[in-house]
């Protein structure tokens, strides 16, 4: 006879696996749409395809300014996050979406988000009069930026930890169930 906890762990919904799917449904495409959204969306006028090309470098190019204006990093490495960052969005985004080594992408988002609520709350605390750049959109770091950041953090956290816990334990329909032994008279 199992108990009620193994009976909860072995539950195809049980916390741990809610928490995962949530953090991958709400982080997945923030990430995709984050990293769209600064490489395509800032200068729409520019799409016919011939010159998406020009398009890209132009809103890399406000992705850039947007970086350093934080302050914090050299020419080169705010060249290097902004080059990159946007791409490394989608790609998390998908993997979070695709849910493929999840411990390992969770993680790694988890690292991005709280690098983000230290950077929003270094450029507030500073009174910095900056945009935040996360949606290629211009919107001012405050209180709601900084606390829509700590959310999404915690989410993070979470997914990676519960990924963590969930890849240690079998998965409830491709386990096989517990040898049950019988005592003999």
């Amino acid at each position: 006879m199992c108990g009620r906890s193994e009976m909860m762990q072995s539950s195809p919904l049980n916390i741990g696996r809610v928490v995962i799917w949530i953090g991958r449904l709400v982080l997945g495409p923030i990430f995709l749409y984050a990293g769209y959204s600064k490489v395509f969306l800032p200068n729409t006028n520019l799409w016919p395809l011939f010159v998406l090309k020009f398009s890209v470098s132009v809103n890399i190019a406000n992705f850039v300014r947007q970086v350093d204006a934080f302050q914090l990093l050299s020419p080169s490495g705010v060249a290097f996050v902004a080059h990159t960052l946007p791409f490394t969005e989608i790609a998390l985004g998908l993997l979070m979406l695709i849910g493929w080594r999840l411990r390992i992408w969770a993680s790694l988002l988890s690292v991005i988000m709280l690098g983000f609520l230290v950077v929003v709350t270094r450029a507030y605390l500073l009174h910095m009069d900056i945009n935040c750049g996360c949606f290629a959109t211009p919107e001012p770091i405050g209180p709601k930026k900084i606390l829509e950041d700590a959310v999404l953090s915690i989410l993070a956290v979470a997914t990676a930890y519960f990924a963590w816990v969930e890849s240690r334990q079998p998965h409830p329909w491709t386990a096989s169930a517990p040898a049950q032994t019988q005592t003999g008279g």
